[in-house]
């Protein structure tokens, strides 16, 4: 393929562009003017299955080589595809390609690039990962494969993440470097963050008030997203590799529950203290000062995960009995309930005189919206048992729920929920798990989250002496591994009584009491009952 060339011009005759007539493009011996005009050309593609013909035509050459060394590349690449029928569809795409590289004066595409994607039966477009990211969305939205809620987490990853690292990557550029880009500059912002915090400038320490690090298992959570977008553009032949499964992150595993021991509130106590006297004493003050609840909150606490002791515990459940969401709280906190399935249960769901309530619904956040679906597994659409106590605690909520009822005549919304608001429309999930933390404040306890509260029941269960299976069982789990790594934890008084039970095991000839009242070294007595004689002997 050479192009087939001719020279044309823009030069005007009457208003009219001459082009090819213009009679400058030639010398008078009927050579071709170097100095005038540009060089175009004109091919034939093998035509269509309707007969139709077809036309590579392209001008703006300087030269005839470059006009002839230009079709012949775009020629390469038009002969990739298999001859006849079979490579039409594919021959019109390299065609639009090479049209479309034309006219942004941009490189045709590489060869071996195109062949090697031709082969394989992908895309032979090279789109970028931003483009593919706005179709892959709008797909997920049309045929709701994916969660709502669990939809919007990808986007809020790509918007504050992603997006500025990858959005102009080419698809088929994604290598593994590449998207380590993403948790590179993770890094670089957190460093940054954490700079600002420890300056020594009022002003910059303000301006990251309340801003967190992103951490390990904030991290894993980014590349999954990355992995389940990666691993649909696999499917679908755009990319041969899923590179965000081989990014090596760190191990970014669950926290575990920590108990609230009275050393450890002690601790928590005297931060908050000094938090708060160095809010009210800062150089710089917020446009709205802090409240005592907010600087509560934002306390570091040992852990992500920290659950109360059954003393605590029963504080709570004290000073929240009163409250009208009361119910929802001891619900959760005795059969471990998640908060979007305390939020959706149904009076029709439950069956209070056989102690029984079915998890069919729940209601989540997604966005500014409350949505109802399906609870989060498969397993966890099952019946919970209910103890007296909460049954009881039902009762006395629904009593309360029909004088609200009453109460609002007409205006009452009939949405069927166990707990409601007052007019008895749904709750809104993120505002009970906000109520819960300011009667946690109230009641004078240290914070926990309320989804502690479900690994709280999983403590007491195995506390009172039921097995794992049956705590995993409570908690809808779809399997025990997953109730004995994350959902356990063991209390300091049950610790205790495993320990002094392993003790009495030995037998001993002599106790160590403590330190003496003299020396200070230990206190050494006989002990009533002796060691047996050792079958084996004594040195």
């Amino acid at each position: 393929m050479t192009g087939n060339g001719f020279k044309r011009c823009r030069c005007r005759e009457n208003g009219r562009e001459l082009g090819a007539k213009c009679p400058k493009l030639r010398r008078k011996d009927g050579s071709w003017n170097p100095h005038h005009g540009t060089w175009c050309g004109k091919e034939e593609i093998p035509a269509g299955p309707d007969g139709k013909r077809i036309y590579l035509r392209c001008g703006g050459f300087a030269t005839e080589a470059d006009l002839i060394a230009w079709y012949q590349a775009a020629g390469r690449l038009l002969d990739i595809p298999d001859a006849g029928p079979e490579g039409h569809e594919a021959r019109m795409e390299i065609l639009d390609m090479i049209r479309a590289a034309h006219k942004r004066q941009a490189p045709l595409p590489e060869y071996e690039e195109l062949h090697r994607k031709y082969k394989a039966g992908q895309s032979l477009q090279s789109i970028t990962f931003g483009e593919y990211w706005d179709t892959w969305v709008e797909r997920r939205r049309r045929l709701g494969d994916i969660r709502e809620s669990t939809l919007i987490g990808y986007i809020s990853h790509w918007e504050t993440h992603i997006r500025a690292v990858l959005a102009g990557v080419r698809m088929d550029r994604l290598f593994v470097p590449v998207v380590e880009g993403v948790f590179t500059e993770i890094d670089r912002k957190n460093e940054e963050l954490l700079a600002a915090r420890a300056s020594d400038d009022p002003e910059v320490r303000a301006s990251v008030r309340g801003k967190r690090p992103t951490g390990p298992v904030t991290k894993q959570r980014i590349r999954a997203t990355l992995r389940t977008v990666l691993a649909s553009a696999q499917r679908e032949h755009v990319v041969t590799f899923n590179a965000a499964e081989l990014v090596k992150l760190d191990s970014g595993k669950k926290a575990k529950g920590v108990v609230w021991t009275k050393a450890r509130v002690d601790a928590f106590e005297a931060a908050f203290d000094e938090r708060l006297a160095a809010e009210r004493s800062a150089e710089v003050q917020p446009k709205k000062p802090l409240e005592r609840f907010k600087v509560w909150l934002a306390t570091p606490r040992p852990s992500p995960v920290m659950v109360w002791t059954p003393a605590q515990l029963g504080v709570f459940l004290d000073h929240a009995a009163a409250d009208r969401l009361y119910a929802l709280y001891h619900l959760i906190a005795f059969r471990g309930l998640r908060r979007g399935e305390a939020c959706g249960a149904r009076w029709v769901d439950a069956e209070l005189d056989g102690g029984l309530l079915a998890t069919a619904r729940q209601l989540n956040n997604v966005g500014r919206q409350v949505k109802e679906g399906s609870p989060k597994t498969e397993s966890s659409d099952a019946v919970v048992a209910l103890d007296s106590g909460t049954v009881a605690a039902l009762r006395a909520h629904r009593t309360r729920q029909e004088a609200e009822r009453l109460a609002a005549g007409s205006a009452w919304i009939d949405s069927g929920r166990i707990f409601t608001k007052v007019d008895g429309s749904e709750l809104t999930p993120d505002w009970v798990s906000e109520h819960f933390e300011r009667l946690t404040f109230a009641a004078g306890l240290p914070p926990i989250r309320l989804h502690d509260l479900r690994h709280g029941a999983a403590t007491l269960s195995l506390a009172a002496g039921n097995d794992m299976k049956t705590t995993s069982a409570m908690l809808r789990h779809s399997s025990i591994s997953i109730t004995a790594d994350l959902y356990t934890t063991v209390l300091p008084e049950v610790a205790r009584e495993a320990a002094e039970a392993s003790a009495a095991l030995v037998p001993r000839a002599v106790v160590v009491t403590g330190a003496s009242e003299t020396g200070g070294l230990p206190s050494v007595s006989q002990a009533g009952n002796h060691r047996p004689a050792d079958s084996t002997g004594s040195r």
